[in-house]
């Protein structure tokens, strides 16, 4: 575990040190949660899903969703009725 010392800036910007960010294997857009508690920020890396898994999901919630129309009695002229 790396510790370093790092400063705020006037627009209340701080610089995540280079070796902390190798460590963490983070780069320009990595997305992270901060969570602040009296003198403590807390900075946890989010893992982002890829355009792939997202897709995927999608396509499981859909087939899940479908079904469960289904077998509430919806068929797919019910669906596609405007």
């Amino acid at each position: 575990m790396t510790v370093e010392t790092i400063k705020m800036s006037s627009k209340g910007q701080i610089v995540i040190p280079q070796d902390v960010r190798e460590e963490l294997h983070a780069h320009a857009g990595t997305v992270f949660a901060v969570v602040g508690n009296k003198d403590t920020i807390v900075l946890k890396k989010i893992a982002t899903p890829s355009k792939e898994d997202l897709i995927k999901d999608l396509g499981l919630f859909a087939k899940k969703a479908k079904k469960r129309l289904q077998s509430k009695g919806f068929t797919e002229k019910d669906l596609q009725a405007k």
